[in-house]
């Protein structure tokens, strides 16, 4: 992790601080971190744990962002990428968008992650639907849809964990 007012502890997992951080600092370094547990090559064995960076990531969000999180057949990170901004209650999503990331990464398998800046990620009638049109273009090109993340301040929502997959 690179950031100048951290170094890295002597104990595994651990950093030292070297000037005083503020609640910014803090919420970018967080965010750094979540993001490189999401980088490439890192293998995704624990829901929860992806949740949680996911959350990490997009849960300060004024506007809803839609992402694509990139995997190749042995569910290890290609990437992530944010793909659509909306306003406070919506993003358009285009499912042809989606499809086109999905080759140009050479992705086996996608998690489609969406936050709600209310804060509550009870996925809505419009996520449910989505989620079929974007599993259905998917499916078309050999793109597995693994699942779909809701992520609000109050925790994470899957889609897969609810069958709506």
């Amino acid at each position: 992790m690179k950031y100048h007012k951290l170094r890295a502890g002597e104990a595994s997992g651990t950093y030292v601080m070297e000037s005083p951080v503020t609640e910014a600092d803090i919420l970018r370094m967080a965010q750094q971190l979540a993001m490189s547990r999401l980088s490439k090559g890192q293998a995704l064995t624990e829901p929860k744990q992806v949740f949680s960076h996911l959350q990490t990531l997009l849960q300060y969000h004024e506007h809803e962002v839609f992402a694509l999180l990139l995997l190749d057949t042995k569910h290890r990170v290609i990437g992530f990428q944010e793909l659509f901004r909306g306003t406070l209650d919506g993003a358009s999503v285009y499912p042809r968008e989606v499809v086109k990331i999905a080759l140009e990464h050479n992705a086996a398998a996608v998690i489609l992650v969406h936050n709600h800046p209310s804060g509550d990620p009870e996925p809505s009638q419009a996520d449910r639907t989505l989620t079929t049109t974007l599993k259905n273009a998917l499916n078309m090109i050999g793109t597995q849809t693994l699942d779909h993340i809701v992520v609000g301040h109050e925790g994470c929502v899957s889609l897969a964990e609810r069958g709506y997959l």
